[in-house]
C-alpha cells in the first residue's frame, strides 16, 4: 500500500471495475425477495447540486442489500423537467439576445434536446463520480418513446374513466413564463402593499388590486352583516373610472365583517373565490389583464359613442403593465373624488411563481384536470392499511393531510419542452378526441377530418409521478420488481411528487408503487442556513470530491444527521471524514507491514477461522472478537431499521477508537512479534469493519479490502455481509 491514499488516483479505476464487472445489474432469481429502488430522476438541465449527493442514502441501503444477497435493481434516470428546464435554457438564450420567441416549436424543441442530451452526460458521469452502483444497463429518461407511451396511455384512461377532465376555470399563471402552474407550484411570501379604499356608490370598499375593478361584477356582504343585510339582491348604480356602471349585491358567508369595510368586490375573471361566486350567481368572467400582464382595454375601446373623457383615460391604461397602471389609475381615483383613503401599512400574503419570483395572476384558461379525491381517497385507504409506511414516521400524518385537501390537479402546461398532451379538437364542432399517442383520423363526435392538437404539454409531475411503474419496461422487471422497497427523496417534496406517484401508481397498477418511503432533510451550511449562490454558501459536491475524496463527502452526509432532519454540512466536516479515510489506511497499512505479512505468501498467512475461535486464549483478543460481533449486530439492526447516522456513528467510534486507540496500542508487542494469531484476529476484526463500512465509504474500503490477504478473492462489493465471527 502507499504511504498515504489517495481517492483521486483510485476511485476512477475502481468504479470501472465495478461496472465492467457487472456488479450493479441484478440477476433474477424468483427464489429470492429482490430489493429495488428507483433514483429519483435528477433534472437534466444542470450539474448536480449538494442535494444530489443525498442519493448516498439509496446506495447505502443498495450496497447492503447486494451484500446480503439479495437480487438488488438501482435503477437510474434523468427528468425532463419540462418547465423548468426550458427555464434554465431561456436564461441560457438570453445571454445571446434572444428567447424563446424567436424559435418556431420544432426548433425550440430540438435545441432544447440537444442542450438536454449534453447535459444529461455530464450528470450521469458525476453520478458515478460519486460511487453510486447504480445499473445502468436500464437508465431511463422521461422522454424515451416507452415512457412516453406510457404516459399516453395512462391519460387516455384516466379520461375514459372520467377522471381526467377539460375545464375553463383560473388558472395560476406567470406572466412572465407564459404558463399556469398547479396550486402547490404557487409559492406564498408576505409582502406589505396599500390598501386603497374606493367609493362604490352608497358603499366603500378596500382592496390591495385597485386595476381589476374594471371588471368587477358584483359586490358581496356577508348575509349575516346587519349593515349591509338590506341591499342584498339590490341593483345599484356605481360611478366607475369609465363611466357609470350597475351591479348587484349578492350574499357570501365567507366576507369577513371585519376586513376594511365589510363589503368586498367579485372580480370572477381574477380571484378563485370570486371565480367559485361567478359560477354561482352566473357572472361575468371577463379578464382585465391578458397572458403577457398587461392591461386589456380593447373591449371599451372598441366601442362607439364613448365620452372623450373615458376614452383617453381607457387609452393611457391600455396595453401596459400593472405595475404602470396603478398610479396612474390612483391619481385619476383621486380627480374623480372616488379614493377615500390608503393604508401604507397592509399585509397579505401573494402568490408568486416559485422559479422566478413574479407575482402570479389568476386567469381564465381551458385546461386539462385530474380528479384528485378519488386517486386521493385511495391512498389514503392504503397509508391506514399500512400497504406502504413512512421514515419518519411523522410524515404519514402530513401525508394524510395533503392528500385531503388536494384540488383538482391542473396538468397543462404552456411549454414546448415537454410530452405534448395527445388531445386534438375538431375545428367543426369544439369537440375533444384524445387517443394513446396516435393521431385520429376523425372526431369522434362529427367525424370532421379537420383536428388541431392542443398545444400544451403535461406537467413534469404528471409523467415523474408514473416513473415506478413507467421504468419498469419489460414484464420480467415490472413482475418482480414493482412495487419497489423504497423510495427515497427529501420531504420538501412530498405533496408534489411523492403523494401523486402514490395516487397514479395505486389506482393505474392497482399496488403501491413503493413499500417504504424514506424522506431526507435538506442540506444547509454550517450555520443551518439555505445554501444559496447569493449567499455564497453553496458547497459543489463535485469540488469535495476533487480535495477530498467522494468517501468522505459521503460519510459527511450521512454522519450525525438522522431520517427527515436538515443538516448542517460544512468544508471542515468533509475535511474530517477525509482524516477518517487516512485512519483507516493506515491501519490497513500496517497490517499489511505486518512482520508476517512481510515473510510470508498470502496463501501461507494464517487466517482467522473456526477453528482459530474456538482456540482463542488472549483476553485482548477474545474481547475484541466480541465487541466487533457487538458492533457487526448493531449496523446491521441501525441500516435494517434506517437508522444509518447510527450505524455510521458506531463503525466511525469502534475503528477509531476502540480498534486503534485501544486494541492496537494494548496489542502492539504482539503485533511487533508478528504472534499469528494476534494478527489473525486484527485481520479479521478491520477486514469485517470495511465490510460494515463499504455502503458508505465504497472506494476506500474496495481498495483496502484489496490489499490484504483473505480467505476470498472477490472484491468488496459483491463479499457477503459479514455474521457473527465469520471468517473473512
Amino acid at each position: 500500500m502507499e504511504k498515504t491514499y489517495n481517492p483521486q488516483v483510485v476511485e476512477g479505476p475502481i468504479y470501472k471495475m465495478w461496472e465492467e464487472g457487472g456488479y450493479f445489474t441484478p440477476k433474477i432469481d424468483k427464489s429470492k425477495q429482490a430489493f429495488s429502488i428507483l433514483l429519483p430522476p435528477p433534472n437534466a438541465n444542470a450539474d448536480l447540486h449538494v442535494g444530489h449527493a443525498m442519493y448516498v442514502v439509496e446506495d447505502i441501503m443498495i450496497r447492503y442489500h447486494r451484500m446480503k444477497g439479495d437480487p438488488t435493481l438501482w435503477l437510474p434516470g434523468a427528468d425532463h423537467a419540462g418547465f423548468e428546464t426550458q427555464y434554465v435554457y431561456e436564461k441560457h438564450l438570453a445571454k445571446q439576445d434572444k428567447s424563446r420567441f424567436d424559435f418556431d416549436r420544432e426548433t425550440l424543441y430540438r435545441d432544447i434536446w440537444n442542450f438536454v442530451a449534453e447535459n444529461r452526460g455530464k450528470m450521469e458521469n458525476q453520478l458515478r463520480r460519486l460511487g453510486f452502483s447504480l445499473d445502468w444497463s436500464r437508465n431511463v429518461f422521461t422522454l424515451d418513446p416507452n415512457v412516453i407511451t406510457t404516459v399516453y396511455a395512462s391519460f387516455k384512461q384516466l379520461f375514459d374513466e372520467g377522471l381526467v377532465y377539460r375545464d375553463k376555470r383560473l388558472v395560476n399563471y406567470c406572466t412572465k413564463d407564459g404558463t399556469g402552474f398547479s396550486d402547490l407550484e404557487v409559492l406564498y411570501v408576505e409582502r406589505n402593499d396599500p390598501l386603497y379604499y374606493i367609493k362604490y356608490g352608497p358603499f366603500t370598499i378596500a382592496t390591495a388590486r385597485p386595476e381589476t375593478k374594471f371588471r368587477d361584477t358584483a359586490l358581496a356582504v356577508n348575509p349575516k352583516d346587519p349593515r349591509y343585510k338590506k341591499y342584498i339582491g339590490q341593483t345599484l348604480k356605481i360611478m366607475g373610472l369609465l363611466g357609470p356602471i350597475t351591479m348587484t349585491v349578492i350574499p357570501d358567508p365567507h366576507v369577513d365583517p371585519k376586513f376594511g369595510t365589510g363589503i368586498m368586490k367579485v372580480t370572477p375573471a381574477h380571484d378563485p373565490h370570486d371565480f367559485e361566486l361567478g359560477r354561482q350567481f352566473n357572472l361575468a368572467v371577463s379578464p382585465i389583464i391578458d397572458f403577457r400582464g398587461k392591461m386589456d382595454f380593447s373591449w371599451f375601446l372598441s366601442r362607439k359613442d364613448i365620452d372623450p373623457k373615458y376614452r383617453t383615460r381607457a387609452e393611457s391604461y391600455h396595453g401596459k403593465k400593472v405595475a404602470i397602471v396603478r398610479p396612474l389609475m390612483v391619481e385619476d381615483l383621486k380627480a374623480d373624488g372616488l379614493l377615500i383613503k390608503v393604508n401604507e401599512a397592509y399585509t397579505h400574503r401573494i402568490g408568486t411563481c416559485w422559479k422566478c419570483g413574479t407575482v402570479i395572476e389568476p386567469l381564465p384558461l381551458e385546461q386539462w384536470y385530474v380528479k384528485v379525491q378519488p386517486l386521493a381517497k385511495k391512498t389514503t385507504d392504503a397509508i391506514n392499511k399500512k400497504q406502504v409506511t413512512f421514515v419518519p414516521k411523522r410524515f404519514e400524518k402530513t401525508a394524510k393531510q395533503w392528500l385531503t385537501n388536494f384540488h383538482d390537479w391542473n396538468i397543462s402546461r404552456q411549454n414546448v419542452w415537454g410530452i405534448r398532451i395527445p388531445a386534438w379538437r375538431c375545428d367543426t364542432c369544439l369537440a375533444w378526441t384524445v387517443t394513446s399517442g396516435e393521431t385520429p383520423s376523425s372526431c369522434k363526435s362529427c367525424s370532421s377530418t379537420k383536428l388541431t392538437q392542443d398545444t400544451d404539454t403535461f406537467d413534469t409531475w404528471f409523467s415523474s409521478g408514473q416513473w415506478p411503474f413507467a421504468t419498469l419496461q419489460s414484464k420480467s422487471d415490472f413482475d418482480y420488481f414493482y412495487p419497489t422497497s423504497v423510495m427515497e427523496t427529501g420531504y420538501d417534496i412530498l405533496p408534489w411528487w411523492i403523494c401523486r406517484m402514490l395516487m397514479l401508481g395505486i389506482h393505474l397498477t392497482n399496488d403501491v408503487p413503493f413499500k417504504t418511503v424514506y424522506l431526507h432533510g435538506l442540506v444547509r451550511d454550517s450555520k443551518g442556513q439555505k445554501m444559496s449562490k447569493s449567499k455564497g454558501n453553496v458547497i459543489n459536491p463535485l469540488a469535495m470530491v476533487d480535495q477530498y475524496g467522494a468517501d468522505a463527502l459521503r460519510m459527511a452526509l450521512v454522519f450525525g444527521t438522522g431520517a427527515g432532519s436538515d443538516q448542517s454540512l460544512s468544508e471542515d466536516k468533509i475535511r474530517g471524514m477525509r482524516n477518517f479515510a487516512n485512519k483507516l489506511w493506515n491501519i490497513g497499512r500496517f497490517i499489511e507491514m505486518s512482520p508476517q505479512s512481510s515473510v510470508l505468501s498470502p496463501q501461507s498467512i494464517q487466517l482467522y477461522d473456526e477453528a482459530m475461535h474456538k482456540q482463542l486464549k488472549n483476553p485482548n483478543d477474545k474481547r475484541i472478537i466480541s465487541e466487533v460481533n457487538m458492533l457487526t449486530s448493531g449496523v446491521t439492526k441501525d441500516i435494517e431499521r434506517y437508522r444509518f447516522s447510527d450505524a455510521a456513528q458506531k463503525i466511525y467510534d469502534f475503528s477509531w477508537h476502540t480498534l486503534a486507540d485501544l486494541h492496537l496500542e494494548k496489542n502492539k508487542d504482539r503485533f511487533k512479534e508478528g504472534d499469528p494469531q494476534a494478527l489473525a484476529v486484527l485481520r479479521h476484526v478491520f477486514l469485517t469493519i470495511l465490510k460494515l463500512l463499504h455502503p458508505f465509504m465504497p472506494f476506500l474500503t474496495e481498495e483496502i479490502w484489496g490489499k490484504l490477504p483473505r480467505k476470498h478473492s472477490t472484491p468488496l462489493i459483491i463479499s457477503s455481509w459479514p455474521g457473527l465471527s465469520s471468517p473473512t
